[in-house]
């Protein structure tokens, strides 16, 4: 590792000799001034630049009203990073990794090259297709520890990368980011400076006009709503007429802001025959970070006021009585008391627990998923939904010396990644704020999952397959999709754009829930569970 860090040194140059140079040794400084941040401890400089352009939290949701919150960004007109600080004529100048007119690394990539274009589009397209090319190799020999290969690698993609370009070159700078984090070994110290970033713009009004965009233009979020919502009226309803039960309670371990409660609120208003019945919403909001001392932060919290005091005066309107309270739990869910929250509700509320991509944050390490569910489990739910985003990311012994957990890891979150950015390309205006802001929680995920140890993560994804296993493992059966939601689902997908499908999932030949496929590739899994 010592190598390494001499690998990336920096050399201040001295003002005196570049004031008396030669012309020909300033054009050579001068050609030399232009390569990226990376090789600069590279937590300081995301928390001054995402501090400034940070926009919204992740993959959120909130759909309460009807204005059109679209709107263009400036700063997607730049090509490069901002320099660091307003000292930037005397940033200093980092060593030449390797001779530009040295061509045998790409020999040894065996790469095809198209004939160059004049034009800067297809020229940066091109680059775009060579950085994908690059990340598995330069993360194959980040695994082995070659840093002569290293060095050379990460001056190509540091060259070619950027967060305003296609899809490969934003992929290859939020994956050039995590691999230059998990060299200097400080993964964790930059996803803590990338998320103070985000919570020191979160605001309510952010949250939301990204929510809406993003529902707007894409089926990724509210696929899963559609599905759950479904699931859990139809037990609702059937736990009505079976035992005159007019109390509902769900559980919400979710992400979604509560985005997806509006149109069930909607739904049991205008559906239940009889007495309208009384719905509670219990919302656990945990803290982003792994740490168990860490509390939920205060910007959320306040989002999380706002959007409470919103769903009552929503439930008003709609005639449904209703309570909504809020759980700030610091650590993770395995350090949840569930039997302190008054579920039931002295015994006439009928349960939900709903999950929809909050499972994959728990560390699969040490059985604790196992855990999670046999707790759920002995809450007797009438039903439990699940929804999570496709990638077997759930490498438990991907630390530092695991070579293969590692680049397993590596190679799938370059696929899932892949996948996610292109919807936003093809969904999205290229100037767009809300669509920055998805990239950039994308890009702390990526961070996550390459530069920090496996039992800190929080973005380990799992299959279909391999949750369906754990599930059936701790007591629950699949709860098949009835045709009903199967057809709302579909519905809901023609308001988007080509590409987009849906197919029914078959785990160990039984059926376990729904896919979201984005041009056949799945990319979000629903399903719905039953002790």
């Amino acid at each position: 590792m010592d190598a390494i860090f001499r690998l990336f040194r920096l050399q201040t140059p001295d003002p005196q000799s570049c004031q008396n140079s030669s012309s020909k040794s300033s054009k050579a400084h001068s050609k030399q001034q232009h390569h990226h941040h990376y090789y600069i401890h590279t937590s300081s400089l995301h928390q001054q630049e995402q501090c400034q352009e940070e926009c919204g939290v992740g993959r959120c949701h909130l759909y309460m009203d009807e204005e059109d919150f679209s709107s263009s960004s400036s700063s997607s007109k730049h090509h490069r990073h901002r320099p660091l600080s307003a000292s930037a004529s005397t940033t200093p100048t980092p060593t030449p990794l390797f001779n530009p007119n040295d061509l045998s690394l790409l020999r040894d990539l065996s790469l095809d090259f198209s004939p160059a274009s004049s034009s800067s589009a297809n020229a940066s397209s091109a680059g775009g297709r060579l950085a994908s090319h690059l990340l598995p190799e330069c993360a194959r020999a980040v695994a082995e520890r070659n840093s002569q290969r290293v060095q050379q690698l990460m001056w190509m993609l540091n060259e070619l990368s950027t967060p305003y370009g296609d899809v490969d070159q934003k992929l290859a700078s939020y994956f050039l980011q995590g691999l230059f984090a998990r060299l200097t070994s400080s993964g964790p110290r930059t996803l803590l400076s990338l998320s103070a970033a985000s919570d020191h713009n979160c605001s309510f009004d952010s949250t939301r006009r990204t929510a809406l965009r993003f529902q707007e233009l894409s089926p990724w979020s509210s696929f899963g709503h559609v599905a759950a919502n479904g699931a859990i009226l139809e037990s609702f309803l059937q736990s009505s007429s079976s035992s005159r039960t007019q109390r509902f309670h769900i559980l919400d371990l979710s992400n979604t802001f509560c985005t997806q409660w509006p149109t069930l609120l909607e739904a049991l208003a205008t559906r239940s025959s009889d007495d309208t019945p009384h719905l509670s919403i219990t919302t656990v909001v945990s803290s982003p970070s792994s740490s168990s001392s860490s509390a939920p932060s205060s910007s959320m919290q306040r989002v999380m006021k706002e959007i409470g005091q919103r769903m009552e005066k929503f439930a008003r309107l709609m005639g449904v009585p209703f309570r909504f309270n809020v759980v700030n739990h610091p650590g993770n869910l395995l350090d949840l008391d569930l039997d302190r929250l008054d579920l039931r509700e002295g015994g006439a509320a009928a349960l939900a627990v709903n999950c929809v991509n909050t499972l994959h944050g728990v560390s699969p390490a040490g059985c604790r998923r196992d855990t999670l569910f046999a707790a759920f489990r002995r809450l007797q739910p009438r039903i439990l939904t699940i929804v999570e985003e496709e990638a077997e990311l759930d490498a438990a012994a991907g630390g530092e010396e695991d070579r293969d957990a590692f680049l397993k890891v590596f190679g799938e979150s370059l696929r899932f990644f892949s996948a996610y950015y292109e919807t936003l390309e093809e969904s999205f205006p290229r100037t767009s704020n809300e669509r920055l802001a998805l990239e950039r929680a994308a890009g702390r995920a990526v961070v996550d999952l390459v530069a920090c140890p496996a039992a800190e993560s929080t973005e380990r994804r799992d299959t279909a397959a391999g949750w369906s296993r754990r599930m059936q493992a701790a007591g629950f059966e699949p709860a098949q999709f009835s045709d009903d939601v199967a057809d709302d689902a579909r519905a809901l997908l023609r308001r988007y754009r080509k590409g987009w499908s849906m197919r029914v999932a078959e785990v160990a030949g039984r059926g376990a829930g729904i896919f979201l496929e984005w041009k056949e590739q799945p990319v979000v899994w629903a399903s719905a569970w039953k002790p």
